[in-house]
């Protein structure tokens, strides 16, 4: 299993101290003579089996073709909206927000291929990623990327148990659709701002689970 390199740290870590708290609860067994104590050590493994699934980086099927838009984060569609009217963007868009939970792969992808051209980290509260209020009052990070068919905004948010955003695309890269550019950790909500005006025929409905890089989300005609 490919661990995400954005988890590298945190894997070696916990895998340190997940095999010195084994070691411990082994030894501490042996000197007392109670191989009870055994079942104790069972504790930091599954943390440890958690922490490697939770990083885990799967190898995507990006669909071919510049007229399709797919998930930039595995999860479920909590929310798709029309209207709102967002930064970079200007003008009203059509929205799709995806939460993602302790249990989704958490590695983002780019929507479409594109230009970043706009960054935007916003401080903010860590209310539920699955609720929608979320989209405004949460830690977020804002990408605007200038694509063949106009301006796409993705917006990386943070949840009640994640508190890190890691987007390492910069203003001037180019990203490739399906590029891996960053990841939130540990529960999050990642959102998709397509132009209204623009000819977007939608592929998936509320409550649908998609795959990043993979699953289509729309298309535009």
């Amino acid at each position: 299993m490919k661990i995400a390199s954005y988890g590298v740290k945190e894997v070696v870590r916990q895998t340190a101290l997940s095999c010195a708290i084994i070691a411990l609860v082994v030894c501490a067994s042996f000197i007392l003579a109670a191989k009870i104590l055994l079942v104790f050590a069972l504790i930091p493994l599954v943390w440890l089996v958690f922490i490697l699934y939770f990083f885990r980086d799967p190898q995507r099927s990006v669909p071919a073709g510049d007229d399709n838009i797919v998930a930039p984060a595995d999860g479920t569609v909590v929310e798709i909206g029309e209207g709102e009217d967002v930064e970079f963007v200007g003008s009203p868009t059509r929205k799709i927000g995806i939460f993602l939970s302790l249990f989704s792969v958490h590695v983002n992808r780019s929507p479409c291929g594109g230009k970043v051209v706009y960054l935007k980290y916003t401080p903010g509260r860590f209310l539920s990623a699955a609720k929608s209020e979320s989209s405004h009052q949460n830690e977020s990070n804002s990408i605007g990327l200038v694509t063949q068919k106009g301006k796409i905004l993705l917006k990386q948010i943070a949840g009640v148990i994640a508190r890190r955003i890691i987007c390492e695309a910069k203003e001037g890269d180019s990203l490739e659709k399906g590029e891996k550019f960053g990841m939130i950790k540990f529960g999050s909500r990642t959102e998709i701002y397509i132009p209204a005006d623009l000819e977007f025929q939608l592929q998936v409905c509320l409550g649908e689970k998609v795959k990043a890089g993979e699953t289509v989300l729309g298309v535009f005609r």
